[in-house]
């Protein structure tokens, strides 16, 4: 198995990343330079987790040169629109300690929920991100939480194809029409939550794999990511399970296995759903239990 993703206009990301959300207690750039330690390179963070200061201070004290780690930050809901965007863009570079970013995300999808124009304010901001760009500040453009009629809407007006799609995606939640518009479009789909915050983690199935191949369930749900073409971001702020999470490649999931993961019953959602901002929602609310 490669250990790179090669994105549409060539750059490569490394299989799997290190998600920064919810590191941003005292010991934030401490955890961040042990994850480039342990060996990670391909670093998530976001204007919202209130961590991008910590993450730079990480990247800093790991003494690794910023070439040789990638990093992805996003523009949150209430930053969305053209000159909101790029204004957001250049205060994640100030807090980060850098003038490029890798990767460069809209977190979340303006939606009919929040404004009747929401097609206009999501054009005018991957605009934004498409000026980037061009202009070489930032090395990829995508977004994070577009369902397919987002993704279609978009289309309409760019000019450049989104590269990258971040979704909750785990056994249990693998969201297969948002997965597959994003296949034939060329898009790779990045998971947060690979394990469903821990709550997949108990799951009867995931543990009954694990035991077979003398594995941790976490490791079958970032394999599982992994050989569905998905790259993981786990998050973890234990040196131990920092290694362990990067340790995938030395065993595999049968068809049977991955069939079985695909195919489990809802479990471990977040509660979050692009269409309905604002609030969390349970399985049973939506008819999914």
């Amino acid at each position: 198995m490669n250990l790179t993703y090669t994105l549409s206009n060539g750059l490569e990301l490394p299989r799997v990343g290190y998600g920064t959300y919810q590191v941003s207690d005292g010991r934030g750039a401490e955890v961040v330079a042990q994850a480039l330690t342990a060996g990670y390179r391909l670093l998530d963070t976001a204007s919202f987790y209130d961590n991008e200061e910590a993450v730079g201070e990480g990247i800093r004290r790991s003494g690794l040169p910023r070439s040789e780690v990638l990093l992805t930050s996003k523009a949150w809901r209430t930053e969305l629109g053209h000159s909101e965007v790029l204004s957001a863009f250049e205060a994640s570079c100030r807090r980060l300690g850098t003038d490029y970013l890798d990767l460069y995300l809209l977190h979340w999808p303006c939606v009919a929920a929040q404004r009747p124009d929401w097609r206009a304010v999501n054009a005018q901001s991957w605009q934004a991100l498409e000026e980037l760009y061009r202009a070489g500040r930032v090395r990829a453009i995508g977004v994070s939480n577009y369902l397919p009629e987002h993704l279609d809407a978009l289309l309409e007006t760019a000019e450049i194809l989104p590269m990258v799609n971040q979704i909750e995606y785990h056994p249990g939640w693998t969201q297969p029409e948002t997965v597959n518009w994003c296949r034939a479009h060329g898009v790779l789909v990045e998971a947060w939550s690979p394990m469903g915050r821990r709550r997949v983690l108990r799951h009867p199935l995931v543990e009954r794999i694990a035991a077979r191949h003398q594995v941790s369930p976490a490791r079958v749900c970032l394999r599982f990511a992994l050989e569905q073409g998905v790259l993981p971001l786990p998050k973890s702020s234990d040196a131990a399970r920092m290694a362990e999470n990067l340790a995938l490649f030395s065993f595999s999931l049968s068809e049977e296995e991955r069939d079985w993961l695909e195919t489990m019953p809802p479990a471990g959602w977040s509660g979050e759903d692009p269409n309905r901002p604002g609030r969390k929602y349970t399985l049973e609310e939506l008819g999914l239990s």
